[in-house]
C-alpha cells in the first residue's frame, strides 16, 4: 500500500503556511480503500486550484502546515514521498492534529476580528434614537431653506397626558351634545391606538390595510374582526380608498378618537335597548336608528370643537409643563442652522396666542430670533394649493392687521394665512431648496411634496418605540424568516409536472401565529409599518413622500450642514432572490453575443453622444442657477389640481390622493428624479 503526498513549493525566503495544491492522502488496508478528506488551501498568488481527484470532497475549513526554507534560485520544487502503511496512519494523525490547531486559531481569529470590527461599526455608527432615516437621497447643503410645522414637530407633547386631555373632553362634550352618561366611563388606553388606521364608514369597522388597500386585520369595535368576516364585508379584502366611505387617522391628535370610535361602537353593539341592523350598518333602538357613520360624524364634529373651541390649548398654555417635552436641543439646532447661513421659518396652522407661548417655553422669550420668516394659521393643506392671502399680525392683541400683505415677507414680522406660490415668489426660492419637516403625513410631507417638489423631512414620534421593538424582538423575527424559507423549501422543487400537493398548513398556522406575537410586542393593533412581513398603507406613504424621516427633527443636530443623506440601493424582487454568482442558463441561443450589453452600450455612446450629454441621476442634481429667480410654483400652477373644499376641514383624509397617481413633477429645469 502506498500513499502519496504532494506538495507544491513555490520560490520563497520566507515560512510558508499556506499550500498552493490540495492534499490527497489515500490508504488502503488489505480489500478496503479509505478517502480522506483533502486539505485545501491556496497561495495568494495562486489563480486556482489543483484538483487531483474529482471524487474527493473538497474541506476548505481544514488546514495543513509546510514549512520549508528554500534559497531563492527561481525554481519549484516538487517532493514526492512513500510510506509504509505505518507511518501513513502516523502521518495521518499527525495531519489531523495540525489541522485542528490551524482550523481553532482561525475561529479565534475570526471571532476577535468580528468584535472589533462591531466595535467600530457601532463606534461610528449614532445612536438609533437620534438617527435620521433616508428614502432618497438628500445633500443638506443643497438646501437654503428649512421650514417646520409646530406641533408635533418643533413641539413634542407629552403622552399619554395629551391624550387623556383630549379624550375626556371629547367624551364629556358627546354627553352634553345627548349622548348617554354611561359613556364618561370611558377610559383611554394608550397601548391601543397607532397611527394611519383606515375607520370605513358603512360597517363601522376600523381597518389596517396596505399600500394597495389590501385589508391586512380589522377590528369592530373592541372585537377583533376574523378572515371570514372580512371577506364577507370587504370582497376579496379589498377596500379602494374613497372619501365616501373612508377616513384616514393618520394624525397624533386623531389617538383619543381612535380608541373613543371603537369604544362607542362597543358600547351601542352592546345595549340590550339597541339591536344591529341586518345590514350590519348601525344600530336601532326603538325608532331611533343610528348608522355607525353617523355615530364618527358626531364624533368627528366634537374632535374638531375640542381643538378649536374648547379649553383644551387653553390648559396646556396655562401648564406647558405638563403637557410639552422641553427638548434642550432645540436652540442649538436652529441656531447652527442659523450660523451656516440656512433661512428658517416657521409655517403651522396654530393661531398666534398659542404658537407665542409654545415657541416661549422650548426656546425663550426671543424665540423670533431663531427664525426669518413667522406663518400661523396658514390653513394647510390648503396653503400648498391656492392658499389665502397674507397679512400681519398685531403680536401685541393677536388681531390681523388691515390690508393685505403685498410687500416682501420681512424677518421679526408675523404673517398669517397665505400661499405656498406667494411665499416662493417673495422667499425667491425653488422647491428643491426647501426642506419641510412636519408630522403630518397628509398636510405637511405630501402636499409640499405633491404640489411643489420641496423636499421632505417627516417626524415619527412611534420611531422610538418601533425601534425598541425592531431590536428586542430579534428573535420573534429571525423565526419568521426560518418559518418562510420552510415554506419556500417545500414548493422549491416543484413544477408544472407535480400532482401532489404539500401539506403546509402547520407552516402557514405558525407563520399567523408569529405574525399575532409580533403585533402584541407593539401593541393592541400592531406596528405603525407593518403586520408580519407586510407593510401598512402608512409606511407605504412615508416611503413615497418622505425623503427622510426620524423620531425627531432635532436629530439632524448630529448631522453636519454638508452632510450627504444617501438612500440604500432598492432591490427588485428578481434582483434580491437571484445571487450574482448564479448562472444564467438560457433556453435558447439568443443571447449569446460577442459583446455584452455593456460594451456595446459604452462603444455606442463614445460614438453618439457628447462629454455634455447624459442621463440625469441624484448625485448629479441640477447646478444650474440661471432660472432660480423663477419661482417653480408658477411652472407647476398648470399642473397641479387644486384641492377639494373638504381638505381643510378633513386634513386626514387623503382620499383625494388616488394609489396610483406619481408625484406631480415640477418645471422640467428642476425636476426630481429621486421623488
Amino acid at each position: 500500500m502506498r500513499m502519496l503526498l504532494f506538495i507544491n513549493i513555490p520560490q520563497l525566503s520566507i515560512i510558508k503556511m499556506i499550500l498552493s495544491s490540495s492534499l490527497t492522502i489515500s490508504i488502503a488496508c488489505d480489500t478496503q480503500f479509505l478517502c480522506l478528506h483533502r486539505f485545501f488551501f491556496v497561495f495568494p498568488s495562486a489563480n486556482k486550484t489543483r484538483q487531483w481527484e474529482e471524487t474527493h470532497f473538497v474541506s476548505p475549513l481544514f488546514f495543513c502546515c509546510a514549512f520549508s526554507f528554500f534559497p531563492e534560485r527561481g525554481l519549484t520544487e516538487k517532493l514526492f514521498f512513500s510510506f509504509n502503511k505505518c507511518s501513513s496512519l502516523c502521518l495521518l494523525f499527525l495531519c489531523f492534529l495540525i489541522s485542528y490547531i490551524i482550523f481553532s486559531i482561525e475561529i479565534f481569529i475570526s471571532y476577535r476580528l468580528n468584535r472589533i470590527m462591531s466595535a467600530d461599526r457601532s463606534f461610528y455608527k449614532r445612536n438609533p434614537s437620534e438617527r435620521v432615516f433616508v428614502n432618497r437621497s438628500l445633500r443638506l447643503e443643497k438646501i437654503t431653506h428649512f421650514g417646520f410645522d409646530m406641533d408635533y414637530t418643533l413641539i413634542q407633547y407629552k403622552t399619554p397626558d395629551m391624550e387623556y386631555l383630549a379624550f375626556n373632553m371629547a367624551v364629556q362634550r358627546l354627553v352634553d351634545t345627548g349622548y348617554p352618561e354611561e359613556i364618561l366611563n370611558f377610559k383611554y388606553d394608550p397601548i391601543f391606538p397607532v397611527r394611519g388606521l383606515w375607520f370605513e364608514f358603512q360597517y363601522g369597522n376600523l381597518l389596517k390595510v396596505d399600500g394597495f388597500g389590501n385589508i391586512l386585520g380589522g377590528i369592530h369595535g373592541l372585537r377583533f374582526l376574523k378572515n371570514h368576516e372580512i371577506e364577507e364585508m370587504y370582497p376579496n379584502k379589498y377596500l379602494p380608498l374613497s372619501d365616501s366611505r373612508v377616513y384616514v387617522l393618520n394624525t397624533l391628535f386623531n389617538m383619543p378618537e381612535t380608541h373613543l370610535i371603537c369604544q362607542l361602537i362597543d358600547f351601542f353593539d352592546k345595549q340590550d335597548n339597541y339591536a344591529q341592523l341586518t345590514d350590519k350598518t348601525g344600530v336601532k333602538g326603538g325608532e331611533v336608528m343610528m348608522s355607525y357613520k353617523s355615530i364618527f360624524q358626531d364624533l368627528r364634529r366634537v374632535i374638531d370643537w375640542v381643538h378649536v373651541e374648547s379649553t383644551m390649548k387653553k390648559q396646556v398654555m396655562d401648564d406647558p409643563e405638563k403637557y410639552v417635552i422641553r427638548d434642550e436641543r432645540a436652540p442649538r439646532f436652529l441656531s447652527q442652522l442659523r450660523e451656516h447661513g440656512k433661512k428658517t421659518f416657521l409655517l403651522t396652522n396654530s393661531d398666534w396666542a398659542y404658537t407665542n407661548v409654545m415657541m416661549k417655553f422650548i426656546l425663550g422669550d426671543d424665540w423670533k430670533k431663531y427664525f426669518n420668516i413667522i406663518v400661523v394659521d396658514s390653513c394647510k393643506p390648503r396653503w400648498f394649493a391656492e392658499g389665502t392671502v397674507f397679512r400681519e399680525v398685531n403680536i401685541e392683541t393677536g388681531s390681523y392687521k388691515l390690508g393685505i400683505h403685498t410687500g416682501p415677507l420681512r424677518e421679526g414680522v408675523v404673517y398669517s394665512g397665505g400661499s405656498c406660490d406667494a411665499f416662493q415668489k417673495m422667499m425667491k426660492c425653488r422647491g428643491k431648496e426647501v426642506l419641510y419637516v412636519g408630522d403630518h403625513i397628509f398636510g405637511d410631507v405630501l402636499r409640499s411634496k405633491k404640489s411643489r417638489g420641496w423636499r421632505t423631512f417627516l417626524v415619527v414620534p412611534e420611531l422610538v418605540n418601533e425601534l425598541t421593538v425592531w431590536t428586542d424582538s430579534k428573535p420573534l423575527f429571525d423565526e419568521m424568516g426560518r418559518m418562510e424559507s420552510s415554506l419556500a423549501d417545500i414548493y422549491k422543487n416543484l413544477d408544472g409536472a407535480s400532482r401532489h400537493k404539500p401539506v403546509v398548513k402547520d407552516i402557514v398556522d405558525q407563520i399567523r401565529k408569529l405574525t399575532n406575537q409580533m403585533d402584541e410586542e407593539y401593541g393592541c393593533l400592531g406596528s405603525l409599518f407593518r403586520t408580519g412581513g407586510r407593510t401598512t398603507f402608512f409606511a407605504a406613504q412615508v416611503e413615497r413622500y418622505a425623503d427622510v424621516y426620524a423620531s425627531s427633527c432635532y436629530n439632524l443636530v448630529h448631522y453636519p450642514s454638508f452632510y450627504y443623506f444617501r438612500a440604500p440601493m432598492k432591490c427588485m424582487p428578481h434582483e434580491l432572490t437571484v445571487d450574482h454568482a448564479s448562472t444564467l442558463r438560457s433556453r435558447s441561443n439568443t443571447l449569446e453575443r460577442q459583446q455584452s450589453v455593456g460594451q456595446q452600450v459604452r462603444g455606442w455612446n463614445k460614438k453618439t453622444l457628447n462629454d455634455q450629454e447624459t442621463f440625469c441621476h441624484e448625485e448629479e442634481e441640477d447646478e444650474d442657477q440661471t432660472n432660480s429667480s423663477s419661482s417653480d410654483g408658477e411652472a407647476t400652477k398648470r399642473e397641479r389640481t387644486k384641492s377639494g373644499s373638504d381638505e381643510s376641514s378633513n386634513a386626514g383624509d387623503i382620499s383625494a390622493e388616488p394609489l396610483h397617481q406619481d408625484v406631480v413633477t415640477p418645471a422640467p429645469a428642476f425636476v426630481d428624479h429621486t421623488a
